[in-house]
C-alpha cells in the first residue's frame, strides 16, 4: 500500500507540473491533489487527451466508421449545395468528392465546366482537371490538360504536375521516360507516392530487385520520418505488400 499512495503521489505531481507549466488554471492543482486519481483522470481526459495523438487516433477511427455508414453523405451535401448555388467553388468540391468516391468521368465534366472564363487560367482547378483524366486513363485528356496547366500555370505546383507527368508517360506506354521522370522527383517530392509508383513501374518491367530496393527504401523512409498521415500510410502498407510478394504487386 505504502508503495501504491506513493505512485499515486507522483502521478499526482507530474499532472499538476503540466497544469502549472502549460498555463491550465490553477483550480486545476485543487482537483488533482483533492481527488487522488478521479481529479488526475478528469483532467487528463479534459485537457490533455483533446488534441493529443491518441485524440487524433480516435477521431480518425470515427470519420471512417461515419464514412462506412453513410459513405455518400459528403456527396450529397455537397451536390445540394451546388443546387442552391452554382457556384464554381460549389462545383469544384462536388467533383473533389467525385474524385472520394472513384467518380472520375463525372469529376473531369465538372473541372472541364469550372475551366472557362475567369477561371480558365486558375491552377488549383486546372490541376483538378489533370488529376481526373489521370486517374480515368483518359490519356488524350491527360495529355491535353497537362499542356494547358503548364500554359497557364508553369510554376503551379511542379513536383505534383511532374508525377502526374510520369503516370502519363507510363500509361502511354513510353516507360522509359516515365522512369526518367521518376528519378528526377524522387529526391524533390515531399511523400511517398512517387517512390512507390517509381517501384511499381520497375517490378512491372521485370526489374524485381531494383524494386525491392525502392520499396524496402520507402519502408525505411517512413520509418525515419514517422509518416502516420493516412494517404501516406496507403503508400507504405502497398510497399510492404509489395516487399512480401515482389512479383505481384501492381
Amino acid at each position: 500500500m505504502p508503495v501504491l499512495a506513493g505512485i499515486t503521489v507522483l502521478i499526482q505531481l507530474c499532472f499538476a507540473f503540466h497544469a502549472l507549466k502549460t498555463g491550465r488554471p490553477h483550480w486545476w492543482m485543487f482537483v488533482i491533489m483533492a481527488f487522488p486519481v478521479m481529479g488526475c483522470v478528469i483532467y487528463y481526459f479534459v485537457e490533455v487527451f483533446p488534441g493529443s495523438r491518441e485524440h487524433r487516433s480516435a477521431h480518425k477511427t470515427v470519420r471512417k466508421i461515419a464514412r462506412a455508414l453513410q459513405p455518400d453523405a459528403d456527396l450529397k451535401r455537397r451536390v445540394e449545395e451546388l443546387e442552391v448555388c452554382g457556384s464554381a467553388d460549389n462545383m469544384v468540391a462536388v467533383a473533389q468528392e467525385c474524385m472520394n468516391h472513384r467518380m472520375f468521368d463525372e469529376a473531369i465534366r465538372l473541372y472541364e465546366n469550372c475551366s472557362s472564363g475567369v477561371f480558365s487560367n486558375d491552377g488549383s482547378i486546372l490541376c483538378g482537371l489533370l488529376h481526373a483524366t489521370v486517374e480515368a486513363e483518359e490519356w488524350d485528356k491527360a495529355e491535353s490538360a497537362l499542356a494547358r496547366l503548364r500554359k497557364a500555370v508553369p510554376e503551379y505546383r511542379p513536383e505534383d504536375v511532374l508525377l502526374l507527368e510520369a503516370r502519363i508517360l507510363d500509361g502511354r506506354g513510353a516507360t522509359d521516360a516515365a522512369l526518367a521522370v521518376y528519378r528526377e522527383l524522387i529526391p524533390v517530392f515531399v511523400g511517398l507516392e512517387a517512390r512507390y509508383r517509381y517501384g511499381n513501374l520497375l517490378s512491372r518491367l521485370g526489374q524485381h530487385e531494383a524494386a525491392l530496393h525502392v520499396f524496402n527504401e520507402l519502408i525505411a523512409h517512413s520509418k525515419r520520418f514517422s509518416s502516420t498521415v493516412e494517404d501516406e500510410q496507403y503508400w507504405v502498407d502497398a510497399a510492404r505488400r509489395a516487399v512480401v510478394s515482389p512479383h505481384g504487386s501492381g
